[in-house]
């Protein structure tokens, strides 16, 4: 099944819904950082909902970045997305492996860990970003990003992420879902999605039946006036270029830049993102330095 992204409407628009199929996209992810199938879970969880909040972008030039860090062995996990639903991403240890949890799943949430939080920055363009965060609610995902809607957005939301990784560590299935009550929206709509939700296969489940992002919202929202508005091709596509490499590097200051001159030698910086390797000999240092700050 091939990765689409959706938004759709329910209940005269009582209730939006962002979903997606991304195995593809999680498949690209977790083969660039070469991830062990519980390291997998988690970054293909965290790139899933990046996927599905940057889709609700206005503007290209907008994004929103994910961070959850509970001390885990995990070491942390970042995706940042794009109003086209394209998104980079990246975990602190890709070797993270734990045993299963009392559900004999992979233990996503013990491989975050419970001490620390979840930030989302949005980054509209504005002299500041918006930085909201909450605790970290399990270190599944899902829920702690369901909290953050709830508590810091004040929109009652359910969200699901689903990551299935196959015996040979590809993903077998992936995908997710956003769905949020708009404001004056009947409480009883809440109850009957919350009901169904609890009744339905995992959403991975679902993929594998061979069902599209818009079957499974038909069969999540039968009889409940579901429009689809709009779809996107949700992609793992990281934009770093030299350009942006130099201009991180011009950005340390002056003095800094001086100092790793000055100490001869060459330079090497690795995007965290995809692991492309960027080399600098030392020359080409002195003349970032000459053209930054006029020699």
């Amino acid at each position: 099944m091939s990765d689409k992204l959706v938004i759709a409407t329910a209940k005269s628009g009582d209730v939006r819904i962002i979903a997606a199929i991304t195995t593809d996209l999680v498949n690209e992810g977790v083969s660039v950082h070469n991830c062990t199938p519980t390291a997998s879970a988690a970054l293909g969880r965290l790139l899933t909902a990046g996927s599905l909040m940057g889709a609700t972008l206005k503007s290209e030039k907008d994004t929103i970045t994910l961070k959850i860090s509970g001390g885990g062995e995990a070491r942390g996990v970042v995706a940042t997305s794009y109003a086209d639903a394209h998104v980079k991403g990246y975990i602190g240890n890709p070797n993270v492996e734990l045993p299963p949890n009392n559900k004999g799943k992979l233990d996503v949430g013990g491989a975050i860990g419970k001490n620390g939080s979840l930030t989302i920055i949005r980054d509209m363009g504005l002299k500041e970003p918006y930085v909201g965060q909450v605790p970290i609610y399990t270190g599944e995902i899902g829920d702690d990003l369901a909290y953050y809607f709830t508590v810091s957005e004040q929109t009652p939301s359910a969200v699901g992420l689903g990551v299935l990784v196959d015996t040979d560590t590809s993903i077998k299935a992936a995908g997710g879902f956003i769905i949020q009550m708009m404001p004056g929206a009947d409480d009883l709509i809440a109850d009957l999605i919350t009901y169904r939700l609890e009744e339905i296969p995992s959403i991975t489940e679902l993929i594998l039946k061979g069902m599209t992002a818009e079957q499974i919202l038909e069969f999540i929202f039968e009889d409940m006036d579901l429009k689809i508005l709009e779809e996107m091709v949700p992609r793992y596509k990281c934009d770093c270029s030299r350009e942006r490499v130099e201009r991180a590097l011009v950005s340390i200051g002056k003095k800094d830049l001086e100092e790793i001159y000055n100490e001869g030698k060459d330079e090497e910086i690795k995007c965290h993102f995809c692991n492309k390797d960027y080399q600098f000999t030392n020359e080409q240092i002195g003349e970032l330095l000459k053209g930054a700050y006029n020699g």
